[in-house]
């Protein structure tokens, strides 16, 4: 018995030892930090250096003020860049959700002759590279002789982003269990009470995840935006063409000002897609 409990004690694991569960722990934790720090340390040098009262983005910092962002209100043509670039990812995130909501739904619920390479065929466009989305959308605006203006902008926006949606709508409804249709039908309801009272409030947080990321990647297009915008300058646009003169500190201020206003957004759709799942009191 005393052989076969020390074989048996010998064949067990070893637990690892509190130095090595420390050391391991302490990689990680490092290896977490360099990670942040190289995501977030130029967010964070683009802040300051709106901050700073010299021209040149120089180090130590020679002074703190707040004139880049009163030069930042005071100039029309930022200012006019920024509402063009609201009103076309507002607009683009709008359209792509009405078409691509009703896609999703219709992919899930009925089957029909190329289904499976329908599925594949929406992705198209996200997986194009920007510039040859560009192209083949102006080719097409040419064709069919559209003048080229902040509209077909949103028009190739919402084509391009038409995939965002309907796959992450559609990922959701493939976790919907079927019996809440089945329940609401016995109880009588009609297809769109159904939609209203039952699979909307189920997809809301997938629609709202793929509209703000449909609206941020609207926002910071440029290739597709560089071939169908006409006149008119979106924000992006305009910080490209800025670039040939190096970075001012009016630009640093208005990245500072969208990082302020993603955070924001970020905070909104937590708040706005939190469920409760405890019992309700």
């Amino acid at each position: 018995m005393t052989a076969v409990n020390k074989t048996s004690r010998q064949l067990q694991p070893r637990k690892p030892s509190i130095v090595s569960r420390y050391g391991a722990d302490t990689a990680f934790m490092t290896f977490v930090a360099l990670l942040m720090a190289f995501l977030y340390i130029p967010i964070w040098v683009l802040m300051i250096f709106s901050f700073n009262d010299s021209r040149t983005l120089t180090w130590p910092l020679t002074g703190f003020t707040l004139d880049w962002y009163k030069q930042l209100f005071a100039n029309d043509d930022i200012l006019t860049a920024i509402g063009n670039s609201f009103y076309v990812a507002t607009s683009s995130t709008c359209l792509t959700l009405l078409v691509g909501i009703p896609a999703a739904m219709a992919i899930h619920k009925f089957n029909f002759p190329g289904k499976s390479v329908f599925r594949r065929l929406i992705l198209l466009p996200i997986t194009l590279p920007g510039i040859v989305t560009g192209i083949a959308m102006l080719n097409m605006f040419r064709l069919f002789g559209f003048n080229l203006s902040l509209e077909t902008v949103i028009l190739g926006h919402a084509t391009a982003l038409l995939s965002v949606v309907v796959t992450q709508v559609y990922a959701r409804l493939q976790r919907l269990p079927a019996s809440l249709d089945e329940a609401s039908a016995d109880l009588g309801a009609k297809g769109w009470q159904t939609f209203l009272y039952v699979t909307l409030p189920n997809l809301k947080t997938a629609i709202i995840g793929a509209g703000l990321l449909s609206f941020v990647l609207s926002f910071d297009e440029i290739p597709v935006t560089f071939f169908l915008t006409g006149r008119d300058n979106t924000l992006p646009m305009y910080i490209y063409s800025t670039m040939r003169r190096g970075v001012t500190p009016e630009i640093n201020a208005v990245g500072t000002l969208i990082v302020v206003t993603s955070f924001v957004l970020i905070v909104v759709s937590v708040l706005a897609s939190r469920e409760n799942h405890g019992p309700k009191k």
